[in-house]
């Protein structure tokens, strides 16, 4: 769902009495469906948007509507920046637009509704196959209530081994990884990050957030999850793949995948990670027809051993 489209919405209940489903559909140029689920979504969010049936309907935001935004309350207005501004999402339009909005809300809005356009990160793809359990964890709105206002927190953590620790926080920004939830923070020992369904307690202290002047979210969760990457893939092998299938190539190994210079015979250099030798030869035999492994030789090892087991077997 386009952020841009939710802000476009939200300027047109701003603008109008009312609207219908028809008529953002037509604005957007969009199908009446999709309109709805923009309508429902910023309902969702706590925004003060409402159904009206019957001849004359449409969608309404309560108290009228209103150009200077003063029919939301606070909460309300962190809800619409948190749908709008997720610092992963935001497009430069959608950046503007925030600007422009923060502008209207009225003078005590105006900081939290920065600090929520720029305290969430959402990145889709998830780490592992494990089934997780997807319920909202129990300190989630409570990590980002200190990240909005910011305040540190006295957080009691379970890590993976069970081993319970407390300590007290600098909440920086919330990052949705696939189905998990992670806190981003400052601490004595640097910046930390924290899975929030580990969190066994979290009370904010009143004390304010040392929040470094150049600190971006975004910026700093492609550091962090780089280094996660780093750590469980921490097999390189290098190749040369085919060009035509160079997509295919990307489709299947996604940020593992390290694209590099063109070859005079026209192939294209790669790194590939993996996290072992047998792992990884196991998944690049099925890959034959559009690359060449060239290193390391404990990888093309393995490879020869694959391939001699699949002669034996299938000749």
């Amino acid at each position: 769902m386009g952020t841009d489209r939710l802000v476009a919405v939200l300027l047109m209940l701003q603008r109008r009495e009312h609207v219908t489903a028809a008529e953002v559909a037509r604005e957007l140029e969009v199908s009446e469906r999709t309109a709805r689920r923009y309508l429902d979504a910023l309902a969702m969010a706590g925004v003060p948007v409402y159904s009206v049936q019957g001849r004359g309907g449409g969608w309404r935001l309560i108290g009228g509507a209103r150009t200077d935004l003063s029919g939301l309350t606070a909460s309300e207005a962190r809800a619409l920046f948190l749908v709008a501004g997720q610092a992963s999402a935001a497009t430069p339009a959608v950046r503007t637009a925030l600007r422009k909005l923060v502008h209207a809300l009225p003078e005590p809005f105006r900081g939290q509704a920065e600090a929520a356009a720029a305290s969430l990160v959402v990145d889709p793809p998830r780490w592992g196959t494990s089934r997780v359990d997807r319920r909202h964890p129990r300190f989630l709105d409570d990590l980002q209530d200190a990240v909005i206002r910011g305040v540190q927190v006295r957080l009691g953590y379970v890590d993976g081994k069970g081993a319970e620790t407390v300590r007290t926080v600098h909440p920086l920004g919330i990052v949705a990884k696939g189905p998990w939830w992670y806190l981003v923070t400052g601490t004595e020992a640097g910046r930390r990050t924290f899975r929030i369904d580990r969190v066994s307690s979290a009370e904010p202290t009143g004390d304010p957030v040392d929040r470094p002047d150049d600190f971006n979210l975004a910026e700093s969760w492609r550091e962090i999850a780089d280094e996660v990457d780093r750590r469980r893939t921490p097999l390189e092998a290098q190749a040369v793949c085919v060009p035509q299938e160079m997509s295919r190539l990307r489709m299947v190994l996604g940020d593992r995948l390290e694209v590099g210079g063109s070859r005079p015979d026209g192939r294209i250099e790669v790194v590939i990670r993996g996290y072992d030798e047998y792992a990884l030869a196991g998944e690049l035999a099925g890959l034959v027809d559009w690359i060449e492994v060239t290193g390391p030789p404990a990888v093309r090892a393995q490879l020869a051993s694959i391939g001699a087991t699949l002669v034996e077997r299938y000749r």
